[in-house]
């Protein structure tokens, strides 16, 4: 194992080879994240089909000109693509997790209070007929892009971009991505009695 402290052994051949060899895999898996087969992904990236096959291959080694639009193409930083070491601050450097098929990034780290996450949730998310549910806790739902659907008690609402839904999660609740398109949504969530407070309007003095 590398010790954190060597910054020789971080930036030895070894190491260098390592993150080289890694990043063809984690193309790939971006990739297939998206749905996307190789020949869309040429298409939007201008790259050849074949220089896309070799990289993910590791038969191409990869370069700041090919992973730029790919890094663009798949949304994430470029440093997601190379498993850049981490910055020692996780307001800078977010992990994704996998939660249920959807990919969500924690935006806090404290354990208590309201917390923050942002969800992308994959096309025709999570099918199958609505299934609502309740907890502890008070929920905001606000839509960056995409669609969402929400069957919030007797309410069935589809939300679109710049739309947002607030409720305490003791009302049945559930919600899906019925469309063919990836939705983004900012989500804030807060214990039982603590609420995200909204400004209508500036206050007049």
């Amino acid at each position: 194992m590398v010790e954190p402290d060597s910054r020789e052994a971080r930036t030895g051949p070894v190491t260098t080879d390592s993150v080289i060899d890694a990043v063809g895999p984690r193309l790939r898996a971006q990739r297939t994240r998206r749905n996307q087969t190789l020949a869309q992904l040429a298409a939007e990236t201008g790259i050849s089909v074949s220089t896309l096959s070799r990289l993910e291959s590791g038969q191409r080694k990869p370069t700041l000109e090919l992973l730029l639009p790919l890094a663009r193409a798949h949304r994430v930083p470029l440093d997601d693509l190379v498993g850049a070491p981490e910055t020692g601050d996780p307001l800078v450097h977010l992990k994704p997790e996998r939660h249920h098929g959807m990919t969500v990034v924690p935006l806090t780290r404290r354990a208590g209070g309201i917390r923050s996450f942002k969800q992308l949730i994959p096309p025709h998310w999570p099918g199958g007929a609505p299934t609502p549910n309740t907890h502890e806790g008070w929920e905001w739902m606000y839509v960056l892009s995409g669609r969402l659907r929400l069957v919030l008690g007797d309410h069935d609402l589809v939300l679109g971009p710049g739309e947002v839904a607030e409720f305490d999660t003791h009302t049945p609740h559930w919600f899906a991505n019925e469309s063919d398109e990836a939705a983004e949504v900012l989500c804030l969530y807060g214990p039982q009695g603590e609420r995200a407070h909204v400004r209508a309007r500036p206050t007049t003095k």
